[in-house]
């Protein structure tokens, strides 16, 4: 594989739910090393597209690439596709009974036969690397949000994955802790030649740390370029987006669309 090959590509592809279209016409090249923002309102697809980065939902048309190769149906191919992908969930998804240590310490039980005294020093590692070393003993209930959000990102790190995709990585946080997280995700991404997606509606929060930015609204892509770009469009859609502004031509109205329209 050539330095030169996207980490991800999204070649003319249409995604369903429910039997209707989501999201179509998707076209998109990530560059290896790159912070890329997937920007755009709620409900405008922007999990959906994370579902099929993960293999969680198979595209109605098109191709999904990741790591230089097409994503898999469910199998054992895609359970190893995984291993090289680290992804945060908005909700951590820590395990409740288990020290912040012992929730890190998971992906490397699970994945590898390494012998304990040499996962207790990745580990540590890893939540050196978040800031979080001294909190290795630590229950989730006694870490604050910003705090847990970055065991739950040590996690993630666990095995060494080169593309890490945050899935609205600053929802619950106040603004002091999401940009504490956004800094960690630049310095981690230049530090450890990642390549991040993050999947977020934090839009000025996100924008300073991110390469390339693209929003997804009514149905497909209707930007893509830098963060510089994104501020300067005066594209309607777009500054309806960045304003949030509730009238303009992303429509708010809650009356699901039926497959024929879609």
């Amino acid at each position: 594989m050539t330095t030169e090959t996207p980490i991800v590509r999204l070649t003319d592809l249409r995604l369903d739910r429910g039997g209707r279209a989501v999201l179509r016409d998707i076209n998109l090249s990530v560059p290896r090393g790159s912070i890329v923002a997937v920007l755009g309102p709620s409900g405008s697809g922007k999990s959906t597209l994370l579902s099929a980065l993960t293999g969680e939902l198979a595209p109605a048309a098109g191709r999904v690439e990741v790591l230089g190769r097409e994503v898999p149906r469910p199998s054992r191919a895609l359970l190893e596709l995984r291993k090289g992908l680290g992804v945060l969930l908005q909700g951590n998804g820590l395990l409740t009974d288990l020290t912040a240590a012992e929730n890190v310490a998971l992906p490397l039980r699970t994945h590898t036969d390494l012998p304990d005294a040499l996962i207790r020093r990745l580990v540590l590692m890893k939540l050196n690397a978040v800031g979080l070393r001294a909190a290795a003993d630590a229950y989730p209930r006694e870490l604050s949000g910003g705090m847990a959000r970055r065991v739950a990102l040590a996690r993630a790190l666990a095995l060494d994955p080169p593309l890490m995709i945050y899935d609205e990585p600053l929802t619950g946080l106040d603004p002091i802790a999401s940009g504490v997280v956004m800094s960690l995700v630049r310095r981690l991404n230049d530090t450890l030649g990642l390549t991040s997606i993050i999947v977020t509606h934090h839009v000025h929060e996100t924008l300073p740390v991110a390469d390339h930015a693209i929003v997804i609204a009514n149905g497909g892509i209707v930007f893509s370029g830098t963060p510089a770009d994104l501020e300067a469009s005066s594209d309607p859609l777009v500054q309806q987006f960045l304003r949030g502004q509730p009238d303009g031509p992303i429509a708010f109205d809650a009356a699901p669309r039926t497959a024929e329209a879609a």
